[in-house]
């Protein structure tokens, strides 16, 4: 078998765990090639090799990609792609440790962290407050004024979407305070 195929969730202010997933992979020889949204990921069988991989997220303006992609390949990243606003790099883990990574300060580093709060976690808070919450309200007054089978299975299925939003903030939450007391520390 020359490829592999697996499935993993992680949410947007899990990128160390990431980072470290595709590192323990390229380990047991298997290189990252692709991935797919929601969590499908794409190896191909390789020698195996201690590779670094990391994350950048919504750093450079389009009329910009360019100049930052080449700002990476000057200092031995391999770029791999986008997704979801992030930036895929990996390279050999056989440099010296300031080398391996992609962020020459904890205030870049924090940076990122705002970036990815403010691009990806506003809109979905903005998305909950004005549509989700605003339809749960509208199904339970239905469900209860007429009682009605699809005002019953809306209320449900608005009220799942509910609480899989409300995991979602607070696992991201916490991990956003998380990163940026980190970051602090270091």
């Amino acid at each position: 078998m020359n490829s592999k195929v697996l499935f993993r969730f992680w949410t947007i202010t899990d990128y160390e765990e990431e980072e470290q997933f595709l590192r323990e992979q390229h380990r047991k020889g298997w290189r990252f090639r692709k991935y797919w949204l929601p969590g499908i990921y794409f190896f191909d069988k390789c020698t195996p090799q201690d590779v670094v991989y990391r994350l950048d997220f919504g750093q450079a303006e389009k009329d910009k990609k360019m100049e930052y992609l080449l700002l990476y390949h000057d200092y031995g990243w391999e770029y791999l792609f986008d997704v979801n606003g992030f930036s895929y790099f990996r390279k050999p883990a056989g440099v010296e440790k300031e080398e391996l990574e992609i962020f020459s300060d904890n205030e870049s580093r924090i940076e990122m962290v705002n970036r990815i709060f403010k691009y990806r976690m506003i809109p979905l808070l903005l998305v909950f407050f004005l549509c989700l919450v605003p339809q749960l309200f509208m199904q339970s007054f239905n469900w209860i004024e007429r009682g009605s089978v699809d005002a019953r299975v809306f209320t449900i299925i608005f009220l799942v979407l509910f609480f899989m939003y409300l995991c979602l903030f607070i696992h991201c939450g916490k991990k956003i305070a998380k990163l940026k007391r980190k970051y602090k520390k270091e």
